[in-house]
């Protein structure tokens, strides 16, 4: 059987288990497994299984998740997300779609620290809806600027799906970090353009709210200088070589858990439960990493990447056309695949095709980021969507899906635009 046909027929099973509701971690392992089995004999691939478990479980690489995740949680914990969008409110919020616009950038800030999409979109839901709805804000437009706003998570800088990427693909996660800023900032302005779209149309869905005084800007950005601060620390410090990710990560979560003392919102019950919450998360994501990494090395074992260059080579397609292709893929499984399933089960496959190709791995694992940043509010899974609704509860799905398609056409034109010019991603880390 030729290689295409033994990993099409590994993906079969992982859907058909994923649909018994199987772990993904599990159907990766054991698929991984069977597989490796039936090419080189199961002794090899009990025996991989072992070696790649311990080597994984010692890497002093990885260790900088829990302390990423851990930063995030304190960060989450402390209430600075309420700062962040006092502040964002009161520069923007006298504007026409001012509300949204001001959580966008409050989404956009707060992910900066957070690393995560869900912890963006869930903290900023409760502090944003209440005030859009004050205002009387259309839902739609209310929840879709939480939604879209909180998919900035996974790529401003510090991200756990970059730090993850970077673990698939022997990629520097500090040049990883710093080529997903620019790309994260000009999500924030094509997203503040798609509120400005939104109430050109028609103003009476995001009307302005009341104007701040000067004054009161400075007093509300004095409120938020110490998160502004930390963000800078952590990531100037990666930038200029002060310290690496894996220590960066350390002196955040260090920083982090200060900054919550110092504001008075640190309890022993916030401490115990946030440590359990990053023990969860951590032991979750190795769980994916062991899964991910053995179904790779069956990929691997089968040809997998060899035959999809030889498909490649036979129909003449040039590089920049493939990944077009690679990308267009991603968006339709962003439609049935959560977003740190679809980079675990896909780059393994893509990144060395890609290699092999020429390209920066650093440029397409950004591109890949942002197209999983779009599947967070495709339709019909569109998980952002799915945690806002669980905090928003009297707002039916289609209206959230309703009010993110300008957002969502917002992501499309950032990712051509990023795809065409890979020095926007590649220009900060060409510095470091």
């Amino acid at each position: 059987m030729d290689p295409l046909s033994i990993s099409l027929i590994g993906f079969a099973a992982i859907l058909c288990l994923a649909f018994l509701r199987f772990p993904l971690a599990l159907s990766m392992g054991l698929v991984g497994v069977i597989g490796f089995g039936e090419l080189s004999g199961y002794r090899a691939a009990i025996s991989n299984l072992g070696r790649l478990v311990m080597d994984l479980g010692q890497s002093y690489s990885l260790s900088v998740l829990p302390l990423f995740i851990l930063m995030g949680l304190l960060v989450e914990k402390g209430g600075m997300a309420k700062q962040l969008y006092r502040a964002a409110y009161a520069f923007l919020g006298d504007k026409k779609g001012g509300l949204a616009m001001s959580t966008v950038v409050a989404c956009g800030m707060f992910s900066a620290i957070s690393g995560s999409s869900i912890a963006t979109a869930a903290t900023m839901s409760k502090v944003a809806m209440p005030e859009m709805r004050r205002y009387k804000y259309a839902d739609s437009l209310a929840t879709a600027s939480i939604a879209a706003g909180g998919t900035l998570g996974i790529l401003i800088p510090p991200s756990v799906i970059l730090v993850i990427y970077g673990l698939l693909t022997e990629q520097s996660i500090g040049k990883l970090f710093m080529a997903g800023f620019i790309p994260g900032f000009i999500g924030i302005v094509f997203y503040t353009l798609a509120v400005k779209f939104v109430v050109a149309r028609d103003a009476s869905l995001g009307p302005a709210g009341e104007r701040t005084e000067w004054r009161e800007r400075l007093l509300a950005l004095k409120d938020v200088w110490t998160t502004l601060a930390l963000f800078i620390f952590v990531i100037g410090g990666i930038y200029i070589g002060l310290f690496s990710a894996t220590e960066a990560a350390g002196m955040g979560a260090a920083g982090a858990l200060l900054i919550t003392f110092l504001k008075g919102a640190l309890s022993r019950k916030i401490l115990m439960d946030v440590g359990r919450e990053a023990a969860l998360l951590t032991a979750k994501l190795f769980a994916l990493l062991f899964g991910a990494s053995m179904f790779s090395n069956f990929l691997n074992r089968a040809g997998l990447p060899d035959a999809l260059m030889g498909l490649i080579n036979s129909f003449e397609l040039s590089g920049l056309a493939v990944i077009f292709i690679i990308l267009l893929i991603y968006v339709l499984l962003g439609c049935v695949f959560e977003s740190m399933s679809m980079i675990l089960l896909t780059v393994p496959i893509f990144a060395p095709l890609v290699h092999q190709l020429g390209f920066d791995l650093i440029w397409f694992g950004i591109l890949v980021v942002v197209v999983t940043e779009i599947s967070l509010i495709t339709p019909p899974i569109g998980l952002n969507v799915f945690v806002l609704k669980g905090v928003v509860r009297d707002v039916s799905v289609s209206t959230i899906f309703k009010g993110v398609t300008p957002f969502w056409c917002a992501d499309i034109i950032r990712l051509i635009l990023l795809t065409s010019i890979p020095a926007l991603s590649l220009f900060l880390p060409s510095l470091m």
